[in-house]
């Protein structure tokens, strides 16, 4: 069963999956940062067991000229102990049938260039490679 995190002790219960794919944040800057999106639009999911969440989904709904109003998933990470389980799948369905119940033709999403067992989740799950996405820092880089 998928949950929809709306409470910082929702949240909470993500924080251990989330590290494992932000590991450059920290359990203290988790809750607060995540409540912040939050109010921006973005939408946490997570599977659980035993009242912590195996496997988590961030998206948000966005409209870009390129592709028009889309769902972007910003973060999808399940526990190594709960991998294979079909978390990840189970997560991209529910925010597919977000999707279509809204009407939105599109789901984007970027993912680091070495995550290959993600990218195999991606394309079995229907998604292609369309694009490259680069960054630039400007401050303290």
């Amino acid at each position: 069963m998928v949950h929809l995190a709306q409470t910082p002790e929702d949240i909470a219960k993500c924080t251990r999956v989330l590290l494992e794919l932000r590991p450059h944040l920290t359990p203290e800057k988790l809750v607060p940062m995540v409540m912040d999106m939050i109010k921006e639009g973005y939408q946490l999911a997570y599977v659980e067991e035993n009242g912590e969440a195996m496997s988590a989904i961030g998206f948000r709904y966005l409209q870009f000229l390129f592709c028009g109003k889309h769902f972007y998933i910003d973060d999808l990470v399940t526990l190594p102990e709960a991998r294979g389980k079909g978390y990840g799948a189970l997560l991209l369905d529910y925010v597919t049938d977000l999707a279509k119940e809204a009407g939105y033709d599109v789901i984007t999403l970027d993912s680091g260039h070495h995550r290959h067992t993600a990218h195999r989740l991606y394309l079995n799950n229907g998604f292609t490679i369309s694009s490259h996405h680069f960054t630039k820092k400007v401050l303290g880089g």
